[in-house]
């Protein structure tokens, strides 16, 4: 029985996030932990095994030791050095679940869950389509109670996500260009209003520059915590259709699961898992271009709840073995 688990990061927000909403899912509490690794281990994560404790700074090392929880959750290569070798360290008490392609043979963890563009296989490999996250009906009625200000602009409500730059996927000034213009034009189209919203990875100045080009549109915009507390659950759960941009397998997964029509601008190729990603989202109705004419409804991708319920059917049983691969 899964009674406790640990997450453990590198502190990257978007695998701190995944670790924790499986958490939530599995109804377990959680300690959440970040701890980055030293070299050389952070070189060759989740590869190099000797040492152990070591990899981690001597200030947060204590950290690894009982009570043992019953699983660790990890997400991330860094995260995948303890999940692999906590099994071991535990005397075989913590069972383990690493999130995303931990780059080796999955074999070193109890269970790896790997989104399907990863193209990871194995008898203990989960794949959803995208990413783990929170959002379910009940995180957008709370997003809706957060910012109920927002229910005052006119509808059609346009949020839209801004992610960062990434290969294949740049996020400059021609593509804020582009991005402003066919914003402009749905805008015009339908009426509504734009919900601007910046993540940690948007540039400052392309934020602004977006901002400042669709100033006159009625609206809101956010882009850091100078701004007031961050309205992104609020933005997700009173949009009547999303616009994210390109670059992130996370926002477009979280968009995906408001039962909203979700859209992007794509100017160029896109590396090829984040096109397999598109095209799988595409062919199955959940994204459109920016100027496509949708209905104001759309099926909710929401898998964390079926990977938590996977991981508690696999994981509810006794463990054979308790050696580090």
């Amino acid at each position: 029985m899964l009674r406790s688990c640990w997450v453990l990061t590198d502190g990257a927000a978007g695998n701190e996030r995944q670790a924790l909403a499986l958490a939530q899912a599995l109804s377990l509490p959680a300690r959440n932990m970040v701890l980055p690794l030293r070299a050389p281990w952070s070189w060759l994560a989740p590869r190099l095994t000797l040492g152990g404790r070591l990899a981690v700074a001597p200030a947060q090392r204590a950290q690894l030791s009982p009570p043992w929880p019953d699983l660790v959750i990890g997400c991330g290569r860094a995260a995948a050095l303890l999940t692999r070798l906590l099994p071991a360290l535990s005397a075989g008490h913590c069972r383990s679940v690493q999130i995303l392609d931990p780059r080796i043979n999955p074999e070193h963890w109890d269970l790896v869950i790997a989104p399907q563009h990863d193209n990871l296989s194995g008898p203990n490999v989960l794949t959803p389509l995208g990413s783990l996250h929170p959002v379910d009906a009940s995180w957008l009625a709370a997003g809706r109670e957060a910012s109920p200000h927002l229910a005052a602009l006119p509808q059609p409500r346009i949020g839209v996500l801004l992610g960062g730059t990434r290969h294949g996927a740049p996020l400059d000034s021609d593509y804020v260009r582009q991005l402003a213009e066919g914003l402009r034009a749905r805008q015009q189209g339908e009426g509504g209003s734009l919900m601007l919203l910046a993540s940690r990875r948007t540039p400052p100045d392309v934020f602004a520059n977006l901002k400042a080009a669709l100033v006159d549109l009625p609206g809101m915009a956010w882009g850091s915590e100078a701004d007031g507390a961050n309205p992104y659950p609020g933005v997700l759960g009173w949009a009547d259709r999303l616009v994210v941009t390109p670059d992130s397998v996370n926002m477009l997964s979280e968009a995906s699961a408001c039962g909203r029509p979700v859209h992007t601008l794509v100017t160029g190729p896109l590396p090829d898992k984040l096109a397999h990603f598109h095209a799988v989202l595409r062919q199955r109705g959940l994204l459109h271009d920016l100027d496509t004419v949708t209905s104001t409804t759309a099926e909710p991708l929401r898998e964390t709840a079926a990977m938590a319920a996977a991981v508690r059917a696999r994981l509810e049983t006794p463990r054979h073995g308790n050696a580090v691969h």
